[in-house]
């Protein structure tokens, strides 16, 4: 974990347009204590694993509506791997269906959390994984 606070991306991988989720996730890890780095819409896996190794993450949270989630996700994990960030932790959300979630966890996908998750969820998450 970098020093002080634990850093983490999110970012709207894809042709997705819709960010509002996103965004309440983003501002509440920043309430929760974090520091957030968000990318806005429309990023390229090439784009998000470039910021998070530039940006010196401990985590990546990709938001995904738009049903590209088992090629954007594993896409994203292979450039940070390639890039020397694979200590990088990637967790999602959006709308991704239950056996899909499952099967980008085995894939190393830290977690996966569906729209109408609280926020204290994630957070009491990433705490437990971050420090």
């Amino acid at each position: 974990m970098a020093e002080g606070k634990a850093r983490i991306l999110v970012a709207k991988p894809g042709l997705d347009g819709h960010d509002r989720g996103a965004k309440v996730v983003a501002r509440g890890l920043a309430d929760a204590g974090f520091e957030v780095i968000y990318t806005g819409l429309h990023q390229t896996p090439e784009q998000i694993a470039e910021s998070a190794i530039q940006e010196d993450v401990d985590a990546v949270g990709l938001s995904i509506l738009s049903g590209a989630h088992m090629t954007l996700f594993p896409r994203v994990m292979e450039l940070l791997a390639e890039k020397g960030g694979g200590d990088i932790m990637v967790f999602g959300g959006g709308i991704i269906p239950e056996d899909d979630a499952e099967e980008l966890k085995r894939m190393g996908v830290a977690e996966i959390f569906t729209p109408g998750t609280p926020i204290s969820d994630i957070v009491a998450f990433l705490v437990e994984r971050l420090g």
